[in-house]
């Protein structure tokens, strides 16, 4: 029996098993196929020659295919794409916005309010619920049995997501997202005044203090790291409309991220942003921001871009999805209020 070392990712979707194997000294040679679907549970050999085949089994830190013959005390490491750990995922006819589909995957606009899969509290009308209605009656594909769901924004957060329809794209898709290869943009509207743009840098790991949210720690320490960069588009005088590039995908990584820096999202209940944190104590200041939080479902965030290399073709793509009405809503709000008290200060 190989040595083994289990650790499961934690990257946003926390989609992604990882697995490292040293072989026996007396290991005869034999398929490195063969090698890992008896240690690897629940895989099947079509899915870890699909891993194989887009480069993520690695003998020696060096990747190979599946017919690679495994050695004695080969170093073998393996990064496998897997669906979350939850009940049988029941088919609900729930409208979806979906902005592109093919053969290979489905990118889809996910409202704010929906949950990606179910889980502790939610056990239907998610997103996979809804996913397997549409490719069951759409397309004559079961593929959600063994689902296609490569990476997760959370339950009121708005935008795009991509759903592999075959385990090939599943591994294709995920080993991207591993290698940081993913281009992925988020709007978002925070608290207070940005003075510059630039890049937000540390570890993110479960509260110490709170088990529901995420803390911001030193390097090499606890947690993973994480990054994150942002541009300045619009100073609106207590608040800030601001672009976020992810070049990691931690568990509320820009909303963790934004309260270290004191600038949490507007309206997000979790990390303190769903009060008045900026402005003054005018009664008509006051009335004008819970206006705004009424209109919003959570968080003012939306996945605006989603950029990747389609597993068939190979061809980079692109999308956009526009932001919600709701929040459309609360930016105009903001542009005018703070365009009015502008000009009053003239």
């Amino acid at each position: 029996m190989p040595e083994e070392i289990h650790d499961e990712s934690s990257e946003e979707a926390s989609h992604y098993e990882h697995f490292r194997f040293i072989a026996d000294k007396g290991q005869e040679p034999l398929r490195i196929d063969k090698f890992l679907v008896n240690f690897i549970e629940r895989a099947t050999r079509n899915k870890i020659q699909n891993a194989a085949r887009v480069g993520n089994i690695l003998a020696n830190n060096q990747p190979v295919k599946q017919n690679y013959r495994v050695k004695p005390l080969d170093v073998v490491r393996v990064m496998m794409a897997h669906p979350p750990r939850s009940l049988k995922i029941l088919s609900e006819n729930i409208s979806l916005d979906i902005i592109y589909e093919d053969d290979a995957l489905a990118v889809v606009n996910k409202s704010a309010g929906m949950v990606v899969h179910p889980g502790h509290g939610n056990y239907n009308g998610t997103l996979l619920n809804a996913l397997k209605y549409h490719f069951a009656t759409k397309n004559k594909v079961n593929f959600l049995d063994r689902m296609g769901l490569v990476h997760r924004i959370d339950k009121d957060t708005s935008g795009l997501l991509v759903v592999a329809k075959d385990d090939y794209s599943l591994q294709h898709l995920a080993r991207q997202f591993f290698r940081r290869s993913i281009q992925r943009h988020y709007l978002a509207l925070v608290w207070g005044n940005l003075e510059t743009s630039g890049t937000i840098r540390g570890n993110i790991g479960r509260s110490l203090h709170n088990r529901q949210r995420m803390e911001v720690f030193p390097e090499d320490s606890y947690g993973k790291l994480a990054i994150t960069h942002y541009e300045i588009i619009k100073k609106l005088g207590y608040v800030t409309l601001i672009s976020c590039r992810l070049e990691t995908g931690r568990t509320h990584q820009i909303r963790a991220h934004l309260k270290h820096m004191g600038h949490p999202l507007f309206n997000d209940t979790r990390y303190g942003g769903d009060k008045i944190l900026k402005g003054t104590t005018f009664a008509k200041y006051q009335q004008f921001v819970k206006n705004c939080f009424s209109l919003l479902q959570g968080q003012f965030l939306h996945a605006q871009s989603l950029g990747f290399i389609h597993p068939m073709s190979g061809k980079f793509m692109c999308f956009e999805a526009p932001l919600p009405q709701e929040m459309a809503e609360v930016l105009k709000k903001w542009y005018s209020y703070s365009t009015h008290t502008q000009n009053e200060k003239m």
